[in-house]
């Protein structure tokens, strides 16, 4: 098993990354590459005409609006790093990697507060959990350099200039005109006004949507002279439209190539996600109320009385909707979506295969992180956003897609199916009662060793039914591609809270190992074979309401062995779009006449455990537009 919330020790190179990207910090580190004078770093400048003028000073006062803004939100922040070394096959591979997810006061690291490294061992090296507070969560990309610093590199990427960004300290040249999906948009180059030497000053590209004037990307690095700096690391910083008139962050990219590399690999590269700007709990439902409501009939009173069973069937479940709620509360798993619907429907699907009637039906939510596990919560599966995207693969016939879903869900829906259940403490709200921060010690949900045994032999059964036989080639395959990756991404395949697919650290192989030997031989020089997606491929994150939107890709053939990127970081690249304000919501409906209870027998039976229509409609793809036709509520 797996051990939970242990730290991984960053290196120097991941120090570095932080350390390098701080602009009020003097390191004596060598810059590497030619040192330019201070002339040959001013573009020549073009006279801006009026219009763009006035758009660049509405940019300026924007972005102090997004400025106040981030100051007043403490969102998760997850960042992601990988190592890259060259291959003879696919040009380049990771060699390592690097997982950091934290809650962010902003009001705490914008500014001047200096934070210092914690020191808790010999080494000063920080020992923080997962889950981060903001000191903690900055000082530990930069411990091992035994640092003092204001402002930590990842905010300068997220806000360009926090404190000076005006025509006062820059100068604007314009460039052209462009959409960034269906936001039109003007593009600057922007820098110093004293040159490139000066420390900390952004010095790169903003793309400036016209009809309000928000900077809603830019790229580039930070200034510094070579005396005080080692290099800073380029990066891509995007924002999207949660709300009327305002761009927040929401992902950056970064990369730095390696210049001594004949064959131009990369250092590393790394991504940077941004959510639970608000984090919020939908409204709970008032069902089995006597409330005199016009247009309703009261028929709480019809309701049966409660066998044993049902009472602890019924315990178990408010157990489960309390650690659901707290895990949404900390901004961990996505508000209820359509997406999520559309898997209950297909894992509802599966027991009905199988013939397994439960007490109520399945429901799923999305863990919205980058780490490789899953974990069943009561009747709740629950599964990470990097699972979901790497196993997304796209196939004519969403054949491919489907077999890996099919797979992840049934080795959950076996723990629930042999009575693996979450434990029952948790019905009593008080056990809940602690800061969001200390989620992952608090609530350990993944199962005994002995348990995931049981449940990879009762999932291959579960995947047996007629119905879903040969999807199981696919899940071998993506296996195939993940164990030549396994040593290299320890971080991605360490599970938070759940179930990984590995069995530990120190044994590699995974809980359904038996799915390795049915699918077809890896080749990675096979153009026509894809075994694993890279990460951020099929789903978004709304940053503002934590709701996960499936991308619409365009298709894109692959030319080179490289371009299939297994599990690796990818740029970013966002469809912008201004905000829409949500339809409001349909007037009810009248309510029924009141009718007699259904029999006992009727009442256990599941709410939606019948299969699609036909075989054809049940493997559709899970971004299909028409989901599968049982869809329990959430």
């Amino acid at each position: 098993m797996k051990t939970f919330g242990k730290q991984t020790a960053a290196g120097t190179l991941l120090a570095l990354f932080v350390a390098a990207s701080i602009p009020a910090l003097g390191l004596g580190l060598p810059h590497v590459g030619k040192k330019k004078h201070q002339q040959d770093d001013i573009l020549p400048q073009r006279k801006l005409t009026p219009a763009q003028n006035a758009l660049i000073d509405k940019a300026v006062a924007r972005e102090k609006v997004v400025i106040a803004t981030v100051k007043q939100r403490a969102p998760l922040v997850e960042t992601y790093i990988q190592n890259m070394k060259p291959d003879q096959v696919l040009g380049q591979v990771p060699y390592s990697d690097e997982h950091f997810l934290g809650r962010v006061d902003f009001s705490k690291v914008i500014d001047d507060q200096n934070y210092s490294p914690n020191t808790r061992n010999a080494e000063g090296k920080s020992k923080v959990g997962f889950f981060k507070q903001s000191t903690s969560f900055i000082t530990s990309l930069g411990s091992s350099l035994h640092l003092n610093f204001n402002q930590a590199g990842f905010v300068q990427m997220l806000l360009m200039d926090s404190n000076n960004f005006d025509r006062q300290h820059y100068q604007f040249s314009y460039v052209r005109n462009d959409f960034l999906g269906n936001t039109p948009t003007a593009v600057f180059d922007v820098t110093p006004i004293e040159g490139k030497t000066t420390r900390g000053r952004f010095y790169g590209r903003i793309w400036v949507e016209t009809r309000n004037g928000n900077v809603v990307r830019f790229n580039g690095d930070f200034s510094g002279s070579e005396k005080e700096y080692s290099e800073y690391y380029h990066f891509d910083s995007w924002r999207t439209n949660v709300q009327p008139d305002l761009w927040l962050p929401t992902s950056f990219y970064v990369e730095e190539s390696d210049p001594k590399s004949p064959t131009r690999t990369l250092r590393f590269k790394a991504i940077n996600h941004v959510w639970g700007y608000v984090l919020k709990v939908p409204p709970a439902e008032s069902e089995n109320t006597s409330l005199d409501v016009v247009g309703a009939t009261d028929v709480s009173n019809d309701a049966q009385d409660v066998s044993p069973l049902g009472a602890q069937r019924a315990w178990v479940e408010q157990a489960e909707d309390n650690v659901i709620t707290r895990l949404f509360q900390a901004g961990l798993l996505d508000a209820p979506s359509d997406f999520d619907n559309t898997l209950a429907a297909l894992a509802n699907n599966i027991l009905a295969y199988n013939n397994i009637t439960l007490s109520r039906p399945i429901r799923v939510r999305t863990l919205l992180t980058e780490p490789l596990e899953s974990l069943a919560v009561g009747n709740t599966i629950i599964l990470s956003k990097g699972l979901l995207d790497t196993t997304g693969v796209i196939s004519a016939d969403g054949s491919q897609q489907m077999g890996n879903l099919n797979a992840i869900l049934a080795f959950q829906l076996a723990h629930i199916v042999l009575g693996h259940r979450l434990d029952t403490r948790y019905a009593f709200n008080d056990r809940l009662l602690f800061p969001s921060t200390s989620v992952f010690e608090r609530i350990p949900m993944h199962h005994t060793d002995a348990d995931n045994e049981a449940a990879a032999k009762e999932a291959m059964k579960l995947l047996d039914a007629k119905e879903l036989q040969g999807g199981e080639k696919f899940f071998g395959l993506y296996l195939q591609q993940l164990q030549q990756r396994v040593g290299a991404l320890k971080s991605l395949n360490e599970p938070m809270i759940g179930d990984g697919l590995t069995r530990s650290d120190t044994d590699q192989t995974f809980w359904m190992q038996a799915m390795v030997a049915k699918g077809e031989k890896l080749d990675m020089k096979d153009l026509k074979q894809q075994a694993a997606m890279p990460l951020s491929s099929f789903m978004r994150t709304d940053p503002w309401t934590d709701q996960v939107d499936v991308l619409h890709s365009a298709y894109e053939p692959l030319l080179t062995p490289g371009d299939k990127m297994p599990f690796e970081v990818a740029p970013v690249y966002l469809k912008l779009s201004y905000y829409k304000a949500p339809e409001p919501p349909a007037a009810p409906a009248a309510a029924p006449a009141a009718s007699a209870p259904a029999d006992q027998g009727a009442a256990q039976q599941p709410a939606a455990t019948a299969p699609a229509a036909d075989q054809g409609a049940a493997q559709q793809p899970a971004n299909a537009a028409t989901a599968p036709a049982a869809q329990p509520q959430n």
